[in-house]
């Protein structure tokens, strides 16, 4: 069983089962960046500039949360990868249990953290007054309910690790049913406006952790696990964070940054706030395809390295490369003359959809510089150099885009000069990427940290 779960990765080809994989996780991502879309979507419809407002900043809180528990679990992906990759199912499954032990503290700190600083981080994120109280309650129903986002994101970093991408798929479908239904009943026919969108949200993911639990009780794990390895192992849960604490410090700081440009546009006032908000529900959907491909570069590095096979990892790469910037053209020229259709899905508001579409002409170069960029992130989180991709996002986001955000939000009030911050700092952390990997290219001894 062990060898069969890592052939398809370390043997034979490369783009091919790369690409298997990472459909399944596009779809993923696709359904998770439904649940604030159709938030705002519904909300759009049935509602007004102040509840969108409220829902695409508290959503971009939310969002930023997940980043981190997503990124924490990225620990247990990679973790899990190289035990397989080593033909070691009895080091998965300790793994798993550790992971089951942490994420349940995890879970309940971040959602009291949630409840009690929601009006403090509404205030912070300057949200126009008559939108602050529906901001506050979307925030504290979501926050109540973080135990099943993070449930949800360590069952699918488990699978992705074993190199299975279809049953997440199968997990995020059934929410994104969920929510798209209860959004229409509590929003649309019971009138609850934001509250509603936002007990949808949770509704829908508790729903799918139980079929979840459900599905995976029924067809196992493909290596040994018992109730009984659900246990704080030291060294399993001392390497899962070692290696996720960056990734999730990289990703909720990188949201922390695009959250603090939202402050900043939210200061221009509510129509920039909102066409802000639709602009950036659009990103998420776009950006879809690199940070599918910075996953699945992930597990496919962190197995081969395990494997002991560093040169097919690179080769994986600059693959993975290649295929992901075919996508990004597309998806830039998307942006560039499709923002307007893209933002009318969310607003039928024109004044809205036109700051939306502004914004997105800029803002979309970056659809071409991040299939790179990801890629890069995602080999070398699997060869366990997290804390490169942390430093570099870190460096991008506030060396590069809150500065340069700031610097254009004093002297005007564009949305599309505001939306050439991003570029300029994913092209910082290019550059950095590509310094790093000359770096280990010529000391291989350092490739595996």
């Amino acid at each position: 069983m062990e060898k069969n779960l890592s052939s398809g990765f370390t043997e034979g080809k490369i783009l091919s089962p790369l690409i298997r994989f990472m459909l399944p996780i596009v779809g993923a991502l696709f359904l998770q960046a439904m649940y604030g879309a159709v938030d705002l979507m519904v909300v759009g419809w049935f509602g007004d500039s102040t509840s969108l407002s409220a829902v695409s900043t508290g959503s971009s809180i939310i969002q930023m949360v997940t980043m981190f528990v997503s990124g924490l679990t990225m620990g247990t992906t990679i973790l899990i990868g190289r035990h397989i990759g080593e033909n070691d199912p009895k080091r998965a499954g300790k793994t798993v249990g550790a992971a089951i032990c942490l994420f349940i503290i995890v879970a309940i700190v971040v959602s009291v953290l949630m409840f009690a600083l929601a009006l403090p981080l509404t205030r912070a994120m300057q949200v126009p007054s008559e939108a602050v109280d529906q901001c506050v309650d979307y925030l504290q129903i979501c926050g109540a309910g973080m135990i099943f986002v993070t449930a949800y994101n360590v069952i699918s970093g488990i699978f992705r690790g074993i190199g299975n991408s279809k049953l997440p798929l199968i997990f995020v479908s059934i929410a994104c049913a969920v929510n798209v239904v209860g959004d229409l009943l509590l929003v649309g026919v019971f009138h609850m406006d934001v509250a509603g969108a936002a007990i949808a949200t949770i509704a829908a993911q508790a729903v799918s952790v139980i079929l979840s639990l459900v599905i995976i009780r029924k067809t196992g794990l493909p290596f040994e696990f018992n109730k009984s390895m659900i246990r704080f192992h030291k060294h399993e849960i001392k390497s899962m964070v070692l290696l996720g604490l960056p990734i999730a410090l990289q990703d909720t700081l990188t949201s922390l940054s695009f959250v603090l440009v939202n402050s900043m546009v939210n200061s221009m006032g509510l129509l920039s706030s909102a066409g802000y908000g639709i602009a950036v529900k659009v990103v998420n959907f776009i950006m879809l395809i690199p940070s599918a491909f910075m996953q699945a570069m992930s597990a496919f590095v962190a197995q081969n390295m395990g494997a002991g096979k560093p040169d097919r990892a690179r080769k994986a790469l600059f693959l993975g490369m290649r295929t992901a910037l075919c996508v990004g053209v597309f998806m830039f020229l998307l942006g560039v003359f499709g923002g307007s259709l893209l933002s009318a899905i969310f607003s039928t508001d024109a004044q809205v959809i036109a700051a939306s579409a502004s914004y997105l002409r800029s803002f979309s170069l970056d659809c071409i510089i991040t299939c790179v960029l990801f890629c890069f992130m995602g080999y070398f989180n699997g060869c366990g150099h997290t804390k490169l991709v942390m430093i570099q996002g870190l460096i991008g986001a506030f060396g590069v885009r809150i500065p340069l955000s700031y610097l254009i939000c004093q002297t005007t009030s564009s949305l599309f000069l505001m939306g050439f911050a991003t570029p300029a700092a994913s092209i910082t952390s290019c550059i950095i990427c590509t310094c790093y990997y000359r770096y280990l290219k010529k000391h291989p001894e350092k490739m595996v940290a």
